[in-house]
Order: C-alpha cells, then structure tokens, then sequence
C-alpha cells in the first residue's frame, strides 16, 4: 500500500514539473484551459477525498 502512495505522489510531481516547464511556451488560451482544467481536477479530487473520509468515518 505504501509503495503505491509513493509511486502515486512521485508521478504526479513529475506531471507537474513537465506541466510548469511546458507553461512559458503556451500561448494565452492554452493557459487558460490547463489552470481551468486545474482546478477542475482539484474539486473533483476533493470531492472524492470528502466522500471517502465520510465513509470511513
């Protein structure tokens, strides 16, 4: 189970350094849609976390 979590963690700082590498060569509207899509992903992240706790709990 912990090897997993690491793995988890470890992919996702790496999709994160490419995405912030990547930013400065993105134009305007490009941008726009990797923040939106962003914060997409971190509600929907949440939510599931707030689900699973409540179940847990």
């Amino acid at each position: 189970m912990r090897s997993k979590l690491m793995s988890t963690i470890v992919t996702g700082v790496v999709i994160g350094v490419a995405g912030a590498m990547l930013m400065p060569n993105m134009n305007k509207n490009t941008k726009k849609r990797v923040r939106r899509t962003g914060k997409m992903v971190r509600n929907m992240a949440e939510g599931m976390y707030d689900n699973v706790k409540d179940y847990i709990l």
